[in-house]
């Protein structure tokens, strides 16, 4: 087969697809783009030095090693999961089966994903070195490493590429990965326990940055022809299923619908897996045993969950209500690990009508799995918040585990949300029009952990008695009883609202 020329091809389908645009209209797009960053970095180009360069240092050396593991952790891991190389919904429909080279199709998605893996990891270096180098010194110094953090960027969508070209140990470098930003997270988690962390001293010396950056940037230029001269042998089939990542994810942003995207996320994790005809619990109900078996199949999950109970610690020097509000998320997000039966019965209720549950029934048996997962992590996580001392003595265990009924009620309602309604009227506001469909869809689930209230104030003042404790229990189960009364019905197998 005779590869033809790339460069009309590609020009043919963009002409052909922009022929009904105005002459103006990528100019248009581009000067409000332009002009919407222009506007948000002006009003918060205060917050956004404190991020990146605040006033004094304020982490110690094991909070910048952890740092480090965290953003460039999180990096690769990110870069894995959107290909990172991938094609336009034309290229991929057309290019990719063509006759076409392979390296040159693939080429601009590269240099498009080597830009941005740079400055994510110039301005992670930048963060870093802000809260963690002393200001006796600056100027080379703080350049070197900002060039090293974009060129460590620079490296891992390198070492990604070859993985998504790559054979099995792509995956094993991907658990490698998980564990580092485990172990960041965790060394984070350690550094704020610490009553006198090591801090660091001075900055490198130029001497000694010069040399390790110019060897890195030396590495990278090896790399990258090695990485440019294999992009012929990416298999079309993990080029597609990037393709399709960015595609799901452009709808996402363009049709503010987020469940594009986690129902791309399940379909993906479960595609990917050989399950086996299990058993269902005989002592349990048939929906509730569903949930326990969904829950223990995603082992993975349950134990980042566990893990996650430690991160409030990090907010333990925040103040209380931000502490507070961090706990009562954190219960919404454990109960939602166990929220994808409900979505799906939500979306098609056929199994209901099969096993002969009304929406009552089925909603009363989706509560109890949630319910036991939320109330275990916000035991877990003010346990740990009242033995590192952040919080005073109290039974915090117990209304840890009183707070399971809400995370319950708040994971079932976010999980019987449906597309996003847009055809509710918009706000007309200041700042523009601000549609009231998306902004009505985030807020569902989220808005019953209002329920929460007591506990929010009692984290908030640091104070905690039984008396609260039992006001919260009865709140929580009240309010997921009339939560369960109010939107079910027992003539009816319908979960949407």
């Amino acid at each position: 087969m005779t590869a033809v020329p790339l460069a009309p091809v590609r020009r043919w389908i963009s002409r052909t697809q922009s022929s009904h645009r105005e002459r103006g209209a990528t100019l248009n797009s581009l000067y409000i783009g332009v002009l919407t960053v222009a506007i948000i970095g002006g009003m918060l180009h205060r917050q956004l030095a404190r991020i990146f360069w605040p006033a004094a240092p304020d982490a110690s050396a094991l909070a910048a090693g952890s740092l480090v593991a965290v953003c460039y952790g999180l990096l690769y891991l990110a870069l894995r999961r959107f290909g990172p190389l991938a094609l336009s919904r034309p290229a991929a429909s057309w290019l990719l089966p063509a006759p076409v080279s392979r390296r040159r199709l693939l080429l601009p998605s590269l240099r498009i994903a080597g830009l941005v893996a740079a400055v994510i990891g110039a301005l992670a270096g930048l963060a870093i070195v802000g809260h963690a180098a002393p200001r006796a010194e600056a100027g080379d110094e703080v350049a070197l490493l900002v060039a090293g953090g974009g060129l460590a960027g620079l490296a891992l969508l390198l070492v990604a590429t070859a993985a998504q070209a790559g054979g099995p140990w792509g995956t094993a470098l991907d658990r490698l990965a998980g564990l580092i930003f485990a172990a960041g997270l965790a060394g984070l988690v350690t550094s704020t326990t610490l009553d006198r962390p090591l801090t660091i001293e001075q900055w490198p010396a130029v001497t000694t940055l010069t040399p390790i950056v110019g060897a890195l940037a030396a590495l990278v230029v090896v790399a990258l022809a090695l990485v440019v001269r294999g992009l012929a042998a990416t298999p079309s089939d993990r080029i597609l299923e990037a393709s399709r990542t960015a595609g799901t994810l452009f709808d996402t942003a363009f049709g503010i619908e987020p469940s594009f995207l986690t129902d791309m996320i399940e379909r993906r994790y479960w595609a990917r897996r050989r399950l086996r005809s299990t058993r269902l619990f005989p002592r349990l109900p048939v929906l509730v045993a569903q949930d326990l078996l969904l829950a223990l199949r995603r082992r993975s999950r349950l134990m980042w969950l566990v893990l996650g109970a430690a991160l409030p610690v990090l907010l333990g020097g925040a103040p209380g209500w931000v502490l507070g509000a961090a706990v009562l998320l954190g219960c919404l997000i454990a109960g939602m690990t166990a929220g994808g039966n409900v979505k799906t019965d939500a979306g098609n209720p056929v199994l209901l009508r099969l096993l002969g549950l009304s929406s009552r029934q089925a909603v009363f048996q989706r509560l109890w799995v949630p319910g036991v997962l939320a109330g275990l992590w916000a035991a877990l996580a003010l346990t740990a918040l009242d033995v590192l001392g952040d919080l005073p003595a109290g039974p915090w265990w117990a209304l840890g585990l009183v707070l399971g009924p809400i995370g319950a009620a708040a994971a079932v309602h976010r999980a019987r949300v449906g597309f996003v309604r847009n055809e509710l009227l918009p706000l007309d506001t200041p700042m523009g029009t601000l549609s009231t469909g998306p902004l009505v869809n985030a807020v569902m689930g989220p808005d019953l952990l209002l329920l929460g209230i007591p506990a929010w104030i009692a984290i908030a003042q640091g104070t905690l008695s039984w008396t609260t404790v039992l006001l919260q229990a009865i709140i929580g189960v009240a309010g997921a009883r009339f939560y369960l009364s109010g939107t079910t019905g027992d003539d009816r197998t319908e979960l949407s609202h």
